[in-house]
């Protein structure tokens, strides 16, 4: 199987490549750069090729004899829906079989813009006649990973809403698992999956990162300014605003999700926050 992996150098789709070729899938990664490419071909890719989502030309040359493809948008840019409308076009046009669409959960949830950028191409891959699956994940573990450092570090770990809010979160390697199982035929196509591994407060997240590093570590709140500033995000002021909202969403409301749909298409239990972050334990203990 021939599969096109939209940035596959990134943080998440990375994540699928690996995924899929221990599945025997033949992965052509996506990238801006040469320094990317290199980057997706440790990670397994056979190929690369260069090109831009605001380019629909270069999506459809490097989707020649592609029999699927994986797309997950960047978070915050202002042109996300329509970059995703382009990729969804140009594998239509391409004569792509299989599509997974990496997208959000709760994508109806108005209040949020990076939400709602989901909404066109979902609705673009219902009426393409692609084979699509589309992915929910909620609040990815991921992205905890500088904010473990400096909480073993510093002793405290802050986010910027209330350290009592429940939040669903993921470990983005079983959304990849999934992803790659329905790009390989293992999974059957035109599913919508909300996925989530565990609700947990900072408190709870606190305790795990104490007992794991064997330091106190207590859960603090921060202001979004005075977070932003203390993280290396790679947003403009506008970006940091939609983000600020999320955790805003946040802070009023939590975010609600249970692991019962991602427990069956994996076969066993999802990753928990303590299996994420013990994996963060082991890899600082192997660099230290």
């Amino acid at each position: 199987m021939n599969v096109l992996v939209i940035g596959a150098a990134g943080k998440f789709a990375g994540l699928v490549v690996p995924e899929l070729v221990r599945r025997g899938a033949h992965v052509r990664g996506f990238v801006r750069n040469e320094a990317a490419a290199e980057r997706a071909r440790a990670r397994g890719a056979a190929e690369c090729v260069l090109g831009d989502l605001r380019d629909v030309h270069s999506l459809i040359r490097a989707m020649r004899n592609v029999e699927g493809v994986f797309h997950i948008g960047p978070a915050f840019a202002p042109d996300e829906a329509q970059m995703g409308l382009s990729v969804v076009e140009a594998a239509s046009a391409a004569g792509v079989r299989k599509f997974v669409f990496s997208s959000v959960i709760q994508p109806t949830n108005t209040d949020l813009a990076n939400h709602t950028s989901k909404i066109p191409v979902e609705a673009a891959l219902f009426r393409s006649g692609l084979q699509y699956t589309i992915l929910h994940p909620a609040n990815l573990m991921q992205n905890l990973a500088g904010g473990w450092r400096k909480a073993v570090q510093e002793g405290v770990f802050a986010e910027p809403f209330p350290v009592d809010t429940r939040i669903a979160r993921v470990d983005y390697r079983d959304v990849a698992e999934v992803a790659a199982r329905a790009l390989t035929d293992d999974l059957p196509s035109f599913g919508t999956y909300e996925l989530a591994a565990e609700m947990i407060d900072r408190r709870a997240i606190a305790a795990i990162m104490t007992e794991l590093s064997g330091r106190p570590v207590v859960a603090a709140e921060m202001s979004f300014d005075e977070w932003a500033a203390r993280s290396p995000l790679p947003y403009d002021a506008d970006q940091q605003r939609l983000l600020a909202k999320v955790f805003e969403h946040y802070a009023a409301h939590g975010l609600g999700g249970n692991d019962i749909t991602l427990r069956a298409l994996l076969g066993r239990p999802p990753r928990t926050m303590r299996d994420y972050l013990q994996d963060l334990a082991r890899t600082a203990v192997a660099t230290s």
